[in-house]
């Protein structure tokens, strides 16, 4: 995120935002997004790549959708997301603009400019709005801060060399040191 506009803004307001703008919108205000550094999209493809083959390879529901794809959190206009991966597994949330409701699992890379908004403005909404998972890739600090949010407020981090299980599949676990392989 690189600005925050003061105000009450609705989705009507990100709808109308110039081409190639992007923004969030958090109980009204909205967050103007900056363009993505080159790790950050490696990161993306990367986690993204892993993700579909396991539930393609697995004949699985689920979908996986990478930023830009927005999600309609709340069943509001003031709440608006677009986070860098959603899992959704219940498809009668998905239509040509988006996702109705919380997504399964929920991964947001962080850039410098978006740490608050992941760690601290997000969390909770996605906690309220019935997020099963929430990861929080951090590739300045090389740690992944998962998130099962039925569960527990406080994360389980690992680092970058872990194997990472994901909770919402019982046998699916990413390696993150072969992130680290594809980086370099």
């Amino acid at each position: 995120m690189t600005s925050q506009k003061q105000g009450s803004y609705t989705i009507a307001d990100i709808d109308a935002l110039p081409e190639g703008q992007r923004a969030e919108l958090i109980d009204g205000r909205m967050y103007m997004m900056a363009s993505p550094a080159l790790s950050h999209q490696d990161i993306l493809i990367w986690l993204s790549v892993e993700i579909f083959n396991y539930i393609k390879s697995h004949k699985g529901k689920c979908r996986v959708v990478p930023a830009p794809f927005g999600v309609f959190i709340r069943k509001d206009d003031r709440n608006y997301f677009e986070p860098d991966i959603s899992v959704i597994c219940d498809r009668d949330r998905l239509d040509e603009r988006g996702c109705h409701g919380a997504p399964d699992w929920v991964v947001e890379i962080v850039s410098p400019s978006s740490r608050r908004m992941d760690y601290r403005l997000k969390l909770p909404v996605y906690k309220e709005t019935g997020v099963r998972e929430y990861w929080i890739v951090d590739y300045a600090r090389r740690q992944v801060s998962v998130y099962l949010l039925q569960e527990s407020d406080t994360p389980r981090v690992y680092s970058f060399t872990d194997t990472i299980p994901v909770a919402i599949y019982g046998d699916f676990a990413i390696d993150f040191s072969q992130l680290l392989d594809y980086l370099i």
